[in-house]
């Protein structure tokens, strides 16, 4: 037996119980209010009843249609202005990521005030006015968008701090930073930012202070992070270097001092070891120097340490050419160190010496600095020819780097 025939069966059932129970008792419902009365069976007055609830459930129900109709056909209904709103999003958008700027500043300005994400909208139309250099109107952008979505201090603040950096306004790019790192100490791209900031105002000292809480939060890469903290060190060598030390101390006290302050791992890297050598040549400390070089280069061969070597006289030129023998020991054919040798043995007026290693040097790598040295002592032991030689090999040398220009035959 199919289910619609249960169901008849049903009501058939349910309609004779109601109607013997109707025929069996119809009572009597009476309603009175002031002269106005009604008289009526009890099943009579349930059905009426009955009758005016599905007439409301009828109207509530019309009335929601006519409602939802009116919001689908009224062009400026919420609903469609959001719908445009969002196509026209989509628009500005799409001519944002295609480079086309006044046309997405025009897109997005026009749907932001009705789009479902007006924070996205507000973003990328001030990025926008910022590429066509309209300042004003970019700050203003943010503003609107800070009104707009209040909650969403972070993102704006960000994105002022970007834009800001891009127009070259450091100093704003500073004040936003350390504004938000104030009230959101723990965002980290807030922080590497505002090491970008320090560095382009070349502020060495704030970034020092920065250096540790950059490598906890692993902000950079390791690369990155050792790279950073190499410029800023060897900055603060150069600074201590250009500030004058007070009379009666050590004319090198401030780049000693600078030099002191170094993690001990840092005093292990041989750009920083040859910044902090240079800086005590500068300031007539050849002794400190030769002696930062020997133990560098004896900790970690490095050539441009040794050919800095080779330019001090430190306070044992002597043992500083048996140093600079011993290590010939182990790298026997390395130019740097054999020209480093070469001007360590003319300290020491070993003129025969210093042309051996001069010679061997040049031999090893042509280089320029090593044929002038080479020729004024050929020159000066009274070989002419071998002088003149030595400069001829240096010309073939940066001839090649020459222009192709007509000459004389």
């Amino acid at each position: 037996m199919s289910k619609s025939y249960v169901a008849i069966l049903l009501v058939v059932l349910v309609a004779s119980l109601l109607g013997m129970a109707i025929a069996q008792d119809p009572g009597y419902l009476l309603i009175a209010w002031r002269h106005f009365s009604i008289e009526t069976s009890v099943w009579v007055g349930l059905g009426f009843l009955l009758a005016f609830w599905l007439l409301l459930m009828l109207t509530r129900t019309l009335v929601r249609a006519l409602t939802a109709s009116g919001r689908r056909l009224n062009p400026w209904s919420s609903r469609n202005l959001q719908n445009r709103a969002n196509l026209l999003a989509t628009r500005g958008l799409l001519e944002f990521a295609e480079g086309h700027w006044q046309q997405a500043l025009r897109l997005l300005k026009r749907s932001a005030p009705h789009a479902e994400l007006p924070l996205i909208n507000y973003l990328a139309a001030a990025r926008a006015a910022n590429e066509l250099e309209d300042y004003p109107e970019c700050d203003a952008l943010l503003r609107e968008a800070h009104e707009t979505t209040p909650k969403a201090d972070v993102a704006i603040a960000v994105t002022q701090a970007q834009l800001q950096i891009a127009r070259g306004q450091l100093e704003q790019a500073l004040a936003t930073l350390t504004r938000l790192r104030k009230e959101h100490p723990k965002h980290l791209y807030a922080l590497k930012l505002l090491s970008q900031v320090h560095v382009r105002l070349e502020d060495w000292h704030s970034l020092l202070d920065l250096l540790p809480e950059l490598r906890r939060h692993k902000v950079l890469r390791e690369d990155e992070q050792q790279a950073l903290e190499r410029q800023v060190h060897v900055a603060l060598l150069a600074q201590a270097g250009q500030r004058t030390a007070s009379v009666d101390s050590d004319p090198a006290s401030l780049v000693i001092a600078a030099w002191e302050r170094m993690p001990k791992r840092l005093r292990e890297d041989p750009e920083l070891v040859e910044a902090y050598a240079l800086q005590l040549r500068n300031r007539g400390r050849d002794e400190l120097a030769e002696e930062a070089l020997r133990q560098a280069v004896q900790h970690q061969f490095n050539e441009r340490l040794v050919n800095l070597y080779g330019l001090l006289k430190g306070k044992d030129v002597a043992r500083q050419l048996a140093t600079a023998e011993q290590w010939l020991t182990q790298h026997p054919h390395n130019a740097s160190l054999l020209l480093a040798a070469g001007r360590l043995a003319q300290r020491n007026s070993l003129w025969g010496k210093a042309r051996d290693y001069l010679e061997a040097s040049f031999s090893s790598r042509r280089d320029i600095q090593t044929c002038a040295e080479l020729a004024r002592l050929q020159e000066r032991m009274g070989d002419s020819g071998a002088a003149e030689r030595t400069l001829r090999d240096g010309f073939e040398m940066i001839e090649d780097q020459l222009p192709a220009l007509p000459l004389p035959e």
